[in-house]
């Protein structure tokens, strides 16, 4: 914890440049609250409040200290015991009751855009930075959400189940369609399990603990009843902060009745580009599209998943790029871009120059939360990794390509 090497890759110390806002800042706040068992003071509040839990730090510590138990135990322990601000309270309450309910979350897209011509005169920039980030379209419900079965095409090589999850349902619903067209072309049976939602990241994050382990337990035993009907090979997540926190249901469960499910809930449980990765994906020859590669912070410092998002699209044809500082958050983290506005704003606007540095026809990364923050700040086309590799295997266009064909011009490599 001295050494510091945790705040060269911290990314609100890059932009703040305060000790406290730095990892080992932070933990020495956090040290001193929870040993003292003080009352947590505003000062403290607002350096834990600032981090992104992009874990970052993690990655660069040679000691091996576990932040992210640290930090959301602090957050935990601040949600009990700390009186927020009236509008912080209600803020809290309301996205905790709204994003992690795709049906709520929709009306809520829907109020956010008939309120977009008024967001200048609306004070809160909160407020406006959740009106901002609302899509101008709202994708139609898709079925293939809903609880059923899909067969493989041909033999079947591995049963899995796919976590649907909460906000993509609301927000982005071919993300979840390609990645079931895909994974039936290479032989597996998928399911989507009856009773699971959302993960509990958000809640979590929020140290909203009640909320988020009722939520994360509904997942451990619809997924449970699976393994032990038919069996499971694997759980399937493709928004990468749900499986940095599923892949941790062991740690949250640890001391209850439910801790042999979710530690065996969580030694199954895969990124996709990690299962398809292990599936060993045809090569596939397709245009000469140059693709930016966004390493989302949840997966590549919070599931240590690297080298295969950029494989998979290499053996897809593409011209894979990594923007600089590729280590650094996009300033999404979940609420992060809602609670924060401003460090988040500053953080979009370094990772959307480091991008577009690279001249990408296309960038795609492996999380919603990514998508939304970076393609509110570039014209270039953002899409998952699964909906290239969908579309190189003989899926249709992503839908972010075509609509990019229909407002500009300049890159007929798109065609």
């Amino acid at each position: 914890m001295h050494c510091g090497f945790c705040t060269a890759t911290c990314p609100t110390y890059q932009v703040l440049g305060d000790e406290l806002d730095s990892p080992r800042g932070r933990i020495y706040l956090i040290k001193d609250m929870l040993e003292n068992k003080r009352i947590p003071d505003e000062k403290t509040v607002e350096h834990i409040d600032r981090c992104l839990s992009c874990l970052a730090c993690m990655t660069t510590c040679p000691s091996g200290v576990n932040y992210m138990q640290l930090v959301d135990h602090a957050r935990s322990y601040i949600d009990q015991h700390y009186k927020r601000p009236l509008f912080d309270r209600l803020l809290r309450f309301a996205l905790a009751k709204i994003l992690p309910f795709p049906i709520r979350f929709r009306l809520a897209l829907v109020a956010a855009k008939l309120a977009r011509p008024f967001a200048r005169l609306i004070p809160s920039k909160s407020l406006r930075a959740m009106i901002a980030l609302a899509p101008k379209n709202i994708p139609p419900v898709s079925r293939n959400d809903h609880p059923q079965s899909f067969k493989a095409s041909g033999v079947t090589r591995k049963r899995v189940a796919l976590m649907t999850g909460c906000a993509q349902r609301a927000l982005n619903t071919d993300i979840n369609d390609a990645t079931i067209r895909l994974l039936q072309r290479l032989g597996c049976e998928i399911v989507i399990a009856k009773g699971q939602g959302c993960c509990g990241a958000l809640t979590h994050h929020m140290g909203k603990t009640n909320e988020s382990h009722a939520t994360a337990a509904k997942n451990i035993k619809a997924w449970r009843t699976e393994m032990e009907n038919d069996g499971l090979d694997a759980i399937i997540i493709n928004t990468s902060g749900c499986g940095t926190t599923v892949k941790d249901y062991g740690q949250m469960f640890r001391n209850t009745e439910l801790a042999r499910d979710a530690e065996a809930i969580a030694s199954i449980t895969k990124d996709v580009t990690e299962f398809l990765a292990e599936l060993e994906l045809p090569e596939y020859k397709t245009q000469d599209l140059k693709v930016a590669y966004h390493a989302a912070c949840s997966l590549q410092h919070g599931q240590q998943v690297k080298t295969p998002p950029k494989m998979l699209l290499k053996r897809a044809g593409f011209d894979v790029v990594e923007p600089a500082d590729s280590h650094l958050c996009c300033g999404s983290a979940g609420t992060y871009n809602l609670l924060q506005p401003e460090i988040s704003t500053l953080l979009k606007s370094r990772k959307v120059q480091t991008l577009e540095a690279t001249n990408p026809d296309i960038i795609a990364t492996g999380n919603l939360g990514c998508m939304m923050q970076i393609g509110n700040g570039t014209s270039v086309p953002i899409v998952h990794t699964v909906e290239l590799l969908d579309w190189a295997s003989g899926g249709p266009v992503p839908a972010a390509l075509t609509n990019a064909l229909e407002t500009q011009s300049k890159n007929p490599k798109l065609l």
